[in-house]
């Protein structure tokens, strides 16, 4: 029977799922909610990351980024603090518990013993964490002895995948149920609880083996990613972690576009702050000054349903040195800080969470620059956590680029490359292999990878740069100029001072370089 508890000046109410606060309501994503729940339920004993793991997730495998995201969101729900730990308290190597005094009340009133035993909490499809399991992968070489070929290459895509913040993979134990069995994708997203089902295929013969995977949404049966692999039979495991390392870069873009078109699609009638959150990756995709604008709005009006919303905060932090970057929103002193502020907070409160480290790295490298050594660590971690995001890679090569590190950068780009080489944000790498051509002075070069970039972005104002750039250094002063003037149209009243001025260019060579071809194409000084 559902069961109001009463703790402080606090009601938790799980038949409404409502937690009150001296009876106003405090805004709680289900997930929070239920972690909550859970530990009110389990209080009389310490419960384990596998107990949250079953009893919220109901057995997904998650980020630790992602559980500890949800259990601070819990203790700021109710007043406390991982410092304080006055309700919620976390026991080193053991585990978590609810300390606080709780009366716990049935709904026909009856109040109920203060030790009741523990209610898992099934999965529920409002949860809005997205969710993908992976198959286990058909051998179709003829030969039993392969099976566990196939078995291996499905355990090392879950296990990679796992490193994705913010998403939940189905253990092992679960999705290999279907093992030698046919499935229907859609049935498996309804059995499973899962919004995205990853199935795959090993073919081995004497001179190649060849390895295929399919990314599926679960709900409509589209077809969202797929792909092939050969290698040599002799490497089996290099070949191994070089598909999961792939599908991997690949996956993290294509289920974020395929969780905004869910949005789209489903159209919820009240957004929480995931959707909110979505709704702004959407628009910083378009990379525009208006779309920008309206990813910031739509990032306040996530925090404002959840203010300790981690991957909020670094997406408003990240959204605010793009405008900067671009010079799309003129920022005094005190909205730079303010920004660099709340790109430290959500690193404080997701210091686990991989795609939160780069994009608050990228924040505080481009916005406070007394804190550009911490910027480059903040990124070394996020390539720990999750060495296959093509992002982390692309922006942590951009900072080692400008810092002068131009063999690490452009090295970390071309694997970025290499792990999904049709990433939509293909032009940022382009861009950044475009600095570290005009840098070693390789002018050809590096109009090439600008013109690839802008091929993608023209709005990209780091290409539009690099054109001007190298082409007064080979004398191309009309295309030079042309650059010029579109980069003008992006930001009318751009100078050489003011893009020095907001931009760090730490190598005292390319300061030289741009302030003097920037001036012969043409931008004010």
């Amino acid at each position: 029977m559902p069961v109001i508890y009463r703790f402080e000046n606090f009601t938790l109410d799980a038949s409404k799922r409502e937690l009150r606060k001296d009876g106003n309501l405090v805004a709680l994503e289900p997930q929070v909610f239920d972690v909550l729940k859970f530990l009110l339920d389990a209080r009389d004993r310490v419960v384990s990351r596998d107990d949250l793991l079953k009893g919220v997730w109901h057995g997904r495998l998650v980020s630790e980024a992602t559980l500890s995201s949800r259990l601070n969101a819990a203790r700021t729900a109710i007043g406390d603090t991982g410092a304080q730990q006055r309700l919620i308290r976390t026991l080193p190597r053991k585990g978590i518990r609810f300390v606080g005094a709780v009366q716990e009340t049935a709904n026909s009133g009856q109040q109920s013993a203060v030790g009741s035993a523990i209610a898992p909490i099934a999965w529920r499809e409002d949860s809005r964490l997205p969710a993908v399991a992976v198959l286990p992968f058909t051998n179709m070489s003829g030969d039993p002895e392969q099976d566990y070929f196939a078995d291996g290459m499905a355990e090392e895509i879950i296990t990679a995948l796992s490193r994705i913040s913010g998403l939940s993979v189905m253990a092992r134990n679960s999705s290999f149920i279907y093992k030698g069995k046919p499935t229907d994708i859609r049935q498996v997203g309804q059995e499973l609880g899962v919004g995205y089902v990853l199935a795959g295929s090993v073919r081995r013969d004497r001179k190649r083996l060849r390895i295929t995977g399919q990314l599926v949404d679960a709900t409509t049966g589209v077809h969202l990613w797929s792909d092939r692999f050969d290698g040599d039979p002799r490497d089996v495991f290099d070949l191994q972690e070089r598909v999961a390392q792939c599908v991997v870069a690949a996956v993290e873009p294509t289920l974020q576009i395929a969780e905004i078109a869910r949005l789209g699609r489903d159209r919820p009638a009240r957004l929480d702050a995931y959707d909110f959150l979505l709704r702004a990756y959407a628009l910083l995709a378009d990379f525009t000054a208006a779309g920008m604008q309206e990813a910031l709005q739509c990032l306040d009006q996530a925090l404002a349903v959840d203010p300790t919303y981690a991957p909020a905060m670094a997406a408003a932090a990240y959204c605010r040195a793009q405008c900067h970057f671009q010079g799309w929103v003129q920022q005094d002193e005190a909205s730079r800080e303010a920004a660099v502020s709340l790109a430290w907070r959500a690193v404080e409160l997701a210091p686990n969470d991989a795609q939160v480290l780069w994009m608050a790295a990228f924040a505080i490298w481009n916005m406070a620059h007394t804190e550009r050594d911490r910027a480059r660590e903040l990124f070394s971690r996020s390539l720990l956590l999750n060495p296959n995001s093509a992002m982390a890679l692309t922006f942590a090569g951009w900072i080692e680029t400008m810092c002068g590190n131009g063999g690490d950068g452009r090295a970390m780009v071309e694997r970025a490359q290499r792990l999904n080489p049709r990433d939509p944000r293909g032009w940022l790498m382009s861009g950044v292999m475009a600095l570290a051509a005009v840098i070693d002075g390789n002018y050809a070069e590096a109009i090439a990878w600008a013109e690839r970039a802008l091929a993608q972005n023209r709005r990209f104002a780091v290409a539009l740069r690099v054109l001007a750039v190298a082409n007064v250094k080979l004398d191309q002063l009309d295309r030079a100029r042309n650059a010029v003037t579109e980069l003008l149209e992006i930001e009318p009243d751009l100078t050489i001072s003011g893009f020095f001025a907001r931009t760090p260019v730490p190598l005292e060579s390319m300061a030289t370089a741009y302030a003097d071809g920037l001036k012969a194409a043409g931008l004010p000084a």
